[in-house]
């Protein structure tokens, strides 16, 4: 029998620990901005959800291509007897960070949560009747009626530990456009891939792997810490990925795209988002606030609204501003949507003249004056294009204030009902690919939980009956008839003017593999390092 000394089993017990300590790899992750809040049914946006999904899970999740994947259910059906109930089958052996098992007591409790008045995520849901427990691994959810493609909405629901937020009171989701703050903002208790650390935010997000994730051995799961850095300066991000100080760079700035992509040392990855970038205006109020027209609202004027959107020159703002990194649009949907058609992308020609007699037609000869209020840690060169867009509307005589912001101060401003501002920024992502998610948040009339993202005034009651109508339609030829009805009202009255559908640029060392995720969503368990 062969023996080893003592010091050759500490060699060898410290080549152990030196080989674990190889394979552990801290990933440092920076974007533009930071999340909005920790709280998983606080805020509805990207850089907030994309930083909870890993922590926190839903019942379906999409991949980077958006295919709809198993998460915490394992399986789903529309029950044979009755259309309007869908029924999910729960993982086994699944446990929150807290060591405690996930039951349908957890996702009962995070559907009604996510459809309380202060839920962002509400809009998702307004198809749902009610959520119920059948046993501890089976959920049911009713619809008002057959409602086919609820379960385009599931991947978009977080579920919370029930027993972690009534210890904590936080069972009521955040309030964030009157900002409210909860034990939910700032802490944390999925089932996700990763355990939250710490929260600094605007400064620093610390999380580490969570070693007894129901993944593991399916997925990759390399990345033992994940710290996560807003860095608001495009040169200081850029810099900070080529000085090593950061690995992943995910709001890659357009104008260093050729200069990264010679770069040995770094991967650079492309492709389209699931987003359009556009502009709302107050349509709806009798009178504008920050106009120098007394008594009028001249966005309610849709000669006024066509102007300003012939006067968007959208292809030299893909030229000059984006350089090359957009793709001009004429309406608020990309092509992965359902509903979106060559004939609505179809770009409207810039046409100063044109739009300049528009203008004297509906009364304003020599314009008007009015204040643009613009994200400018949001969108890949959002201050940028808003800066651009004055120029062009300086052309028709619409004098323009520019006010540029953090997205924490900017987003407030269109979800206050009624919104506080007349003219704005946004963008939009699809997560259900489908038009009616656009229509509800968007263009419904603000009521109850639809419209929440509608800060425009905007209300057609016969488009509103239209689009309840797509919750229980499951003939896929009349629902897409339907839903063709409704952009060509809605392109029509220019409620929105779109610019673009945005492209995507990630930024990594080359050890590093990580594809753009239409939904802007990484997941970052999927990564691998190369040796």
């Amino acid at each position: 029998m062969k023996t080893f000394s003592k010091a050759f089993l500490a060699v060898l017990a410290v080549g152990t620990i030196l080989a674990s300590a190889a394979s552990a790899q801290t990933l440092k992750w920076a974007r533009s901005g930071d999340s909005l809040t920790l709280d998983p049914h606080g805020q509805n946006e990207g850089p907030t959800t994309t930083l909870n999904n890993h922590i926190y899970e839903a019942l379906t999740e999409r991949d980077a291509a958006g295919k709809l994947l198993p998460a915490l259910a394992v399986s789903w059906r529309v029950l044979p007897n009755d259309p309007s109930v869908w029924e999910f089958k729960l993982r086994p052996g699944v446990k929150f960070h807290d060591g405690t098992p996930l039951t349908a007591d957890d996702v009962v409790f995070s559907y009604q949560r996510a459809m309380q008045p202060t839920s962002d995520f509400k809009g998702y849901l307004t198809s749902v009747a009610s959520v119920t427990k059948v046993d501890d691994n089976t959920v049911q959810i009713k619809t008002k009626s057959p409602d086919p493609l609820l379960i385009n909405a599931t991947n978009s629901i977080l579920i919370m530990s029930k027993a972690w937020a009534e210890k904590n009171n936080t069972t009521k989701a955040q309030d964030f456009k009157n900002k409210e703050e909860n034990f939910a903002v700032r802490n944390a208790n999925g089932t996700g891939p990763f355990v939250l650390v710490s929260r600094e935010p605007d400064v620093k997000t610390v999380m580490k792997r969570n070693d007894a994730y129901w993944g593991k051995g399916e997925v990759p799961l390399q990345v033992t810490e994940i710290i996560y850095t807003p860095i608001k300066a495009d040169a200081t991000r850029v810099a900070a990925l080529l000085s090593g100080e950061i690995d992943f760079v995910q709001d890659v700035p357009v104008q260093d795209i050729a200069k990264l992509k010679e770069d040995q040392k770094v991967r650079l990855n492309s492709g389209p988002e699931n987003r359009t970038i556009f502009f709302g205006m107050n349509v709806g109020a009798a009178d504008l606030k920050s106009d120098n027209v007394d008594g009028k609202n001249p966005f309610a004027d849709k000669r006024v609204r066509q102007a300003m959107n012939m006067a968007v020159n959208r292809a030299a703002i893909q030229r000059v501003v984006m350089r090359g990194e957009s793709i001009p649009t004429g309406v608020i949907m990309p092509p992965f949507v359902n509903g979106w058609t060559k004939e609505l992308d179809a770009v409207p020609a810039s046409d100063v003249a044109a739009a300049k007699k528009l203008m004297a037609d509906a009364g304003y000869p020599n314009g008007f004056s009015v204040t643009l209020h613009c994200p400018n840690d949001r969108y890949v060169n959002d201050e940028a294009i808003c800066q651009a867009v004055v120029g062009m509307w300086a052309q028709i005589g619409i004098k323009v204030n520019l006010v540029s912001q953090s997205k924490s101060i900017h987003f407030p401003l269109v979800l206050k009902q009624p919104a506080e501002t007349d003219l704005y920024m946004y963008g939009w992502g699809v997560p259900t690919f489908d038009s009616n998610y656009i229509f509800t948040f968007l263009y419904h009339t603000r009521e109850g939980s639809l419209g929440s993202s509608n800060g425009t005034g905007y209300s057609n009651k016969e488009v509103d009956k239209m689009i309840q109508s797509l919750n229980s339609e499951t003939d896929t030829a009349k629902r897409n008839a339907t839903i063709a009805e409704i952009w060509k009202v809605l392109k029509d009255d220019v409620v929105y003017i779109p610019v673009h559908n945005q492209t995507l640029a990630y930024a990594m060392k080359k050890n590093i593999d990580i594809p753009v995720d239409v939904s802007n969503t990484p997941k970052l368990k999927m990564v691998k390092f190369a040796n």
